[in-house]
């Protein structure tokens, strides 16, 4: 049993098909599916159903493929151990970040972390909560910055802040003179929100029940788009508090808060309980904590 089958069998289970697991491998198909079926003589089990139009992990297979993980994450750790010494604020960062977030935090916390760990770049990924989630127990990730609830197993997660959520409509829509509105009223208007799969839209429908029951609601692929969409007279939307600071204003126009309670998400960052690299996570923390942001409150 050699890590490149282990490797090899983790490839297929992500793929689900050998000859795209191949090429994530850097190693031919036949080598591939020679080295799996090694590991399966050694084991004396079949890791994987084949046919011509599918590969699947067989039950003993599944079980396997997790525990793979495990062994190519511990060997991950000692290589990274090892390379890092005794400086693991010195090489780039993996960092996953939701689209609703990215954006707007990492304007305020990269010139802060240019000053404090000006050896350690940050190579950023931005996706939504599910593939993030994948990325992140698969190694691909060093952590990611999401919004709660993210529970999974040997995952760490620590609270960032919370921030409020407000609505954005054309400088000449009927609530534009409006100081506040009510939740329950945005079913009356054509909603402009992300995407399904986009956790921020899933926050704001569970904030507005009455949006998802009769409301009219459009998607669009970033929150900037949006943002455009609302000010050609589209539509309003709702956004987090870091999407409407003074830098995002625009004379088309006019932020409103809801009334209270205000909807709001928790930010947290999320991160292997296995990984070695913490005073790293520690500076990023202090990086978001040193923003001072005026739409962060305190978690």
């Amino acid at each position: 049993m050699t890590l490149n089958e282990l490797k090899f069998v983790v490839a297929v289970a992500q793929e689900l098909n050998f000859g795209r697991a191949a090429e994530k491998c850097f190693v031919t198909q036949p080598a591939l599916s020679l080295g799996i079926k090694k590991l399966e003589e050694e084991l004396g089990v079949i890791i994987f159903e084949r046919s011509r139009r599918e590969v699947t992990p067989t039950e003993i297979g599944g079980q396997l493929i997790q525990q793979a993980n495990v062994i190519l994450d511990q060997s991950s750790r000692l290589k990274e151990m090892a390379k890092l010494g005794t400086n693991p604020l010195q090489g780039a960062f993996k960092l996953g970040m939701i689209h609703s977030v990215g954006p707007y935090l990492l304007p305020e916390i990269i010139p802060i972390l240019r000053l404090s760990v000006s050896e350690m770049p940050l190579e950023v990924e931005e996706n939504l909560t599910a593939n993030l989630e994948v990325q992140l127990k698969n190694g691909v990730i060093d952590a990611a910055i999401i919004a709660l609830p993210f529970d999974l197993p040997g995952i760490e997660v620590r609270t960032l802040y919370d921030e409020e959520f407000s609505v954005v409509v054309p400088a000449d829509h009927h609530w534009a003179n409006r100081k506040s509105i009510k939740p329950e009223e945005l079913s009356e208007e054509k909603v402009l929100l992300l995407n399904s799969g986009h956790c921020f839209s899933n926050q704001v429908t569970q904030a507005c029940p009455e949006l998802s029951r009769k409301g009219e609601v459009l998607q669009g692929n970033s929150l900037e788009t949006i943002r455009n969409m609302v000010a050609s007279n589209l539509g309003v939307t709702v956004m987090p508090s870091t999407a409407t600071i003074a830098k995002y204003e625009n004379p088309l126009l006019k932020v409103i808060p809801f009334t209270k309670p205000v909807p709001t998400r928790r930010i947290a960052i999320a991160w292997r309980k296995s990984f070695v690299r913490i005073q790293a996570i520690e500076k990023l923390v202090e990086a978001i904590k040193q923003c001072n942001h005026a739409s962060f409150e305190k978690a």
